[in-house]
């Protein structure tokens, strides 16, 4: 009775032991076919796919991707296919899903949707809380849903180790070629507030993007000026005003700070990075602070912008 107990026994062991491995096949095939083949039309996209996918998933991402001027990705899209947001470059990928952005090229969007291809249309988001979203929501479409909540969280862990902030925040102006600027609800509005800064640009403009002409940037005189373009840049007349040499004055009194657009255009990691800079820049001021204490003036040819 024993020796059939145990023989009993161990053939259930075995049966449960067949299941878990049968299981586990099973799982591992469901996954595998979860893994869509996706192509990216949008920078932003770009970046959420090259983080979030698997390597084999990422069938194509747009040229501009490999720029590291205009990308915080470069490194891994360096071995992807590229394209230029046509159609013809995608139909023969025959992707499951594609990515692309609110102003992505409408042509070609259109044609895609037209041929049955599932398109995958991501707004540009204002705050934070919707930039979370949108790597959730990616991460999700991707079947890799637990690498969104991991993003998400690190951002969160990021922006809660920027240096304490001050109850007098510094005021600030971000200035992008052809005189633009961020304003309130946006979510580089956001960032800066997260880095102790406030947006002077908030209480001149009443849109999200708007522009500022130098006259009205000396008048507001901030504490610090963001100068909001790539150092290497190839020269454009758009950046002729941030060469100007009132602004230099602003450098020269150590109350600028250069700050790559890629680094906020986009839903991702770099967004705790763009806040880490600004924070460092606020603690680098001398004797400036918003309650309007002394602080280095800048000087332009003998005169004085306070």
């Amino acid at each position: 009775m024993v020796r059939e107990a145990a023989r009993r026994l161990a053939s259930v062991l075995v049966a449960v032991w067949h299941l878990l491995l049968t299981q586990g096949a099973f799982a591992e095939a469901g996954r595998t076919a979860a893994l869509l083949r996706v192509v990216s039309l949008n920078l932003c996209a770009d970046e959420l796919v090259l983080r979030l996918a698997d390597p084999g998933q990422v069938a194509s991402v747009t040229f501009l991707a490999r720029d590291p001027r205009a990308s915080n990705v470069a490194d891994l899209a360096r071995t992807v296919p590229m394209n230029r947001g046509l159609a013809e470059e995608i139909v023969p990928l025959k992707p499951d899903l594609v990515i692309v952005g609110a102003y992505t090229t409408r042509t070609t969007t259109a044609m895609l949707r037209r041929l049955g291809f599932e398109v995958l249309e991501l707004d540009i988001p204002r705050t934070l809380g919707e930039a979370y979203a949108q790597i959730r929501m990616v991460a999700a479409r991707l079947g890799v849903p637990e690498r969104g909540e991991q993003t998400v969280r690190e951002m969160e862990v990021g922006f809660a180790r920027l240096p304490a902030v001050a109850e007098n925040h510094p005021t600030a102006v971000v200035l992008r070629p052809n005189g633009f600027t961020v304003g309130r609800g946006s979510i580089s509005d956001e960032v800066m507030q997260k880095a102790g800064l406030s947006n002077l640009a908030a209480r001149l403009s009443t849109d999200r993007k708007g522009q500022l002409t130098l006259e009205e940037i000396v008048r507001a005189n901030p504490d610090l000026l963001i100068i909001n373009a790539e150092k290497d840049a190839p020269p454009s007349l758009a950046d002729g005003l941030l060469r100007h040499p009132v602004l230099a004055a602003f450098a020269t009194a150590g109350r600028s700070v250069a700050l790559p657009p890629r680094l906020w255009t986009c839903a991702g990691p770099a967004l705790t990075e763009a806040a880490a800079r600004l924070a460092t820049a606020r603690l680098s001021l001398s004797g400036v602070g918003a309650s309007g204490e002394d602080r280095p003036a800048a000087h332009l040819g003998g005169g004085t912008l306070r």
